[in-house]
């Protein structure tokens, strides 16, 4: 008895500190955030009043708010459809045997290892319409073409959703031909035996059983494509107007920019609730899909 209240003494002493360290960075900033979330907190005018759920209740009734939370269901959407239906082409295309294989696995990953803001930047000037490279190449094909993406809402959006695509599209696509490279060539000698194709082997035995993958790939990616900030960051500021800003985008602005952090924080905490219940719903799903 006396050893055992001796080792667990020991196991708490050596796990208290990341214990204390995980409430210290998690723990107390998501009660703090949901508390600061009860009050109008304007730095600059000096004002912290207890305003209850006001600031939730301002959320239905904010244009621009309504505006985030549509552009970033179709980035969300845009994005997630792009990477399963490129990440499995562009797996299979990886997984096929030909001289420079590796080394063109290895240049695929270049975009993913990149920094999204340095991306951004840079795509910020490819997206140019004076002296950016898309309308440089378009241009040797159609010399009267003009269009600047960035200052309108839909093509400004289609260059913020094309931009993240090619950014994690390779790593999408790397982590699916893993789940590729377990399937057993035997399985495809036996249906070339049997007659199938390359289309009905795809939809017979390919796709079912690496549908596990994309289904955690998607959920995990989707999860991130919510938290999403950078890209727009960097690369259109949340404009033209406020059609490119996702919501990560609008805590930022309505707390380090209009310094309204009450707001900014209910805003973080419904952020926080659909991506735990999105967390539930996913994990809850991916449990039935088993191959």
């Amino acid at each position: 008895m006396y050893a055992s209240k001796k080792y667990w003494m020991i196991a708490w002493i050596l796990v208290l500190p990341a214990l204390l360290i995980r409430i210290f960075t998690t723990i107390y900033p998501i009660i703090e955030t949901f508390h600061i979330s009860l009050f109008e907190v304007k730095l600059l005018q000096g004002i912290r009043k207890f305003v209850g759920l006001d600031n939730y209740l301002q959320l239905f009734h904010d244009s621009k708010m309504i505006t985030s939370i549509r552009f970033t269901a179709i980035f969300v959407v845009g994005s997630m459809i792009g990477h399963i239906v490129l990440g499995i082409i562009l797996a299979l295309i990886l997984n096929m045997k030909f001289r420079g294989q590796k080394a063109l696995r290895t240049i695929v990953l270049l975009p993913w290892a990149m920094p999204m803001v340095v991306i951004a930047m840079a795509s910020k000037w490819a997206f140019n319409n004076e002296y950016g490279l898309i309308n440089d190449f378009i241009r040797r094909f159609a010399p009267s073409f003009n269009l600047d993406w960035l200052i309108y809402t839909n093509t400004a959006r289609s260059a913020v959703i094309a931009v993240d695509l090619w950014k994690d599209l390779p790593f999408f696509a790397i982590l699916v031909l893993a789940g590729l490279q377990f399937i057993s060539s035997d399985m495809y000698e036996a249906a070339k035996i049997d007659g199938a194709g390359s289309i009905r082997s795809f939809f017979s035995i390919t796709l079912p059983l690496i549908s596990r993958n994309i289904l955690m790939l998607s959920i995990f990616f989707t999860m991130w494509r919510i938290t999403s900030f950078d890209v727009v960051y960097a690369m259109t500021s949340g404009g033209p107007g406020e059609s490119t800003a996702l919501i990560a985008y609008r805590v930022t602005t309505e707390a380090f920019t209009n310094l309204n952090t009450g707001y900014a924080a209910s805003i973080a905490v419904v952020l926080f609730l659909v991506m735990a219940v999105l967390s539930g719903l996913s994990m809850s799903a991916a449990k039935r899909v088993d191959y």
